[in-house]
């Protein structure tokens, strides 16, 4: 009988169809264990803004359901894109995740020359959370009662307006404000919605788009004045509010979302079970009441359909970016 040789390319193929078939094996046990350990949410905003409190909401709603902790964690800075960019670098392991605005998920891409991360080519999106508009308010020392009047006294005053950080949906708001009434506004960004109220309603800063769930309370309560929404419909929340299109500025239409996302090669399994779980969530009557009754609307779509979303929302904003000439230093 004749003897049978191996060559090295036989015995290394072999040997690496081996490893990769371990290394597949360990991979799905570790995708049927998750979770196993405490699972991390961060937030690129600060405390009190509708990111963190949107991101609290899951967290604890999702400890629940998936059995493990989870937290979520505030890294603010940089208009956001210092947390995002913490998650874009960590492991795709679905230990850590995000709560991200429109800005994060669209805009910060487009507007910022030295990002460090690319939405599209970074971050799986999970599922899009909820749909909010922003509302112009004034503070009590702004004798207006309408956009019209506010224009008025603008025409005669460069005004002042605060946001929770360039680039956001409450930045651009201004902006296009700015540029459709052809008034002069002077952007004056902090880190957090709260920061802004309490200099609006100190007398420190004239106006501000915010997000309708961190001011509505302020509003109802008479310490805000609500002079617009930002959406092409009038909330059912301010039902005698006028959107800002109706009073005058024809076309002008802005509307926020807020996304869980992973890092890009989180394991489907695990992008799958996270959206279940969290659009479970979304739908609970109670969450969604909780959440409409702020003046956010829940979405809870699919990850395949959210990216897409994301991706027409950069091309849109890119636009509306472009045209405006809104530019960061």
């Amino acid at each position: 009988m004749k003897p049978t040789f191996i060559s090295m390319l036989q015995i290394t193929t072999v040997v690496l169809a081996s490893a990769t078939g371990l290394l597949s094996s360990q991979a799905q046990a570790q995708t049927a264990a998750y979770p196993n350990k405490p699972i991390t949410i961060i937030v690129p905003f600060g405390p009190g803004t509708l990111t963190d409190v949107l991101a609290r909401i899951v967290a604890t709603k999702l400890s629940a359901s998936l059995g493990q902790p989870v937290v979520a964690e505030n890294k603010a800075g940089a208009d956001g894109n210092i947390g995002a960019n913490y998650v874009a670098t960590a492991a795709p392991d679905g230990y850590t995740l995000m709560v991200g605005s429109t800005s994060i998920g669209s805009i910060n891409v487009t507007l910022h020359k030295n990002i460090k991360y690319d939405p599209q080519r970074d971050f799986i999106g999970i599922t899009n959370l909820v749909s909010v508009p922003n509302v112009l308010v004034i503070g009590p020392q702004v004798q207006a009662n309408n956009v019209n009047e506010l224009l008025a006294l603008q025409k005669a005053k460069s005004f002042s307006y605060g946001s929770s950080g360039a680039g956001g949906s409450m930045h651009l708001s201004g902006e296009i404000f700015k540029k459709m009434a052809q008034v002069e506004m002077v952007h004056i960004p902090y880190k957090s919605s709260p920061a802004v109220i309490n200099d609006i309603l100190g007398g420190r800063v004239e106006m501000m788009f915010c997000n309708l769930p961190i001011c509505l309370s302020l509003i109802q309560a008479g310490k805000l004045k609500a002079l617009g929404v930002t959406s092409a419909k009038r909330s059912e929340l301010l039902p005698d509010v006028p959107t800002i299109a109706e009073s005058g500025l024809k076309g002008y239409e802005v509307s926020g979302w807020f996304g869980l996302y992973a890092p890009k090669a989180t394991p489907p399994a695990i992008v799958e079970k996270l959206n279940l779980e969290t659009v479970k969530i979304l739908n609970d009557p109670q969450i969604k009441a909780q959440l409409l009754g702020q003046g956010a609307v829940t979405i809870g779509d699919t990850s395949a359909h959210f990216n897409q979303y994301a991706q027409e929302e950069r091309v849109r904003w890119a636009k509306i970016i472009k045209e405006a000439n809104i530019v960061i230093d």
